[in-house]
């Protein structure tokens, strides 16, 4: 559409196909990334599908030893036992660490206490210390505690977060200061203002340490390895280790199954979680 102004020039306004049309390399660069992204798990699903003949010509087309690779890894395998025992684990770690967290941050943010920055500094200095520098620490402390081969040996050692913490602790610094004088008036508990107040206000906060939280312990591969030898205990991630030879040498089939499979629990906490999850790391940003 032509438009004149004062000085007679024409000015275009209004021209869609133009605009559209100097973004086309981003929309490539968008579906070329895309497909690179995704082409790895293509071929798990291809591959999950083939027998190893079909694996190494180089099929492009399914195979035919979905069946057998499926009864190998749920059946002879237990891979949904492994499943279970992982979820378990995933879940109340998550939920410990999100209770012991928000109440640390509300001890941090809202309390007053002799040696109240001390503490901090120590929770933050955990931080710098990575579970491979602790690890025959805590494996004399369950071992003692008789926990090998227990959901509490995996459980206990792993329920606090000083990430948690201080993500709570920054949080709950940001929001307004009338809120704790507002409820200590109307005589709300500490736990009712955290209930009431905090918890609603947390929700995205909430979600994307849930998230986070949820991904690393169903990842956890060091810890289960050295503290259950039961089979039966076990989780998934150890599990399918044992899935890269199955009868009498290296199976592709079963192992890319097990691993899509593998990947769904998390997958589904991640897209139910998603909006907290993005919103929180936005909330995050913006503070």
């Amino acid at each position: 559409m032509a438009a004149r102004d004062g000085g007679g020039l024409s000015l275009n306004v209004g021209k869609p196909g133009l605009l559209r049309g100097r973004r086309w390399p981003t929309h490539v660069l968008i579906w070329g990334s895309m497909l690179i992204i995704l082409f790895p798990l293509a071929y798990a699903a291809l591959v999950s599908t083939q027998t190893n003949a079909e694996v190494f010509r180089f099929q492009l087309t399914p195979g035919s030893g979905l069946g057998k690779h499926f009864d190998q890894v749920w059946n002879d395998r237990n891979l949904g036992r492994l499943m279970w025992n992982s979820f378990v684990q995933a879940f109340l770690i998550t939920g410990a660490k999100t209770v012991l967290s928000l109440l640390a941050g509300l001890a941090f943010v809202y309390f007053s206490f002799r040696g109240k920055w001390l503490v901090f500094f120590f929770v933050l200095i955990t931080l710098m210390m990575p579970t491979e520098v602790m690890i025959l620490a805590l494996f004399r402390i369950v071992a003692d505690l008789g926990w090998r081969n227990s959901m509490a040996g995996l459980v206990v050692p792993f329920a606090a977060s000083a990430t948690g913490a201080f993500l709570f602790r920054q949080h709950f610094a940001n929001l307004p200061r009338d809120l704790s004088e507002a409820s200590q008036i109307d005589g709300a508990t500490p736990l009712q203002f955290l209930f009431k107040i905090l918890i609603p206000l947390s929700w995205n906060v909430i979600g994307a340490l849930a998230v986070i939280q949820f991904v690393f312990v169903w990842n956890m591969y060091l810890w289960p390895v050295l503290i259950i030898s039961d089979r039966d205990q076990q989780v998934v991630q150890v599990g399918l280790q044992g899935l890269a030879t199955l009868d009498t040498g290296l199976t592709f089939g079963p192992l890319m199954l097990a691993a899509l499979l593998v990947s769904i629990p998390p997958a589904i906490v991640f897209i139910a979680l998603q909006k907290p999850f993005m919103s929180g790391f936005a909330l995050t940003a913006d503070k």
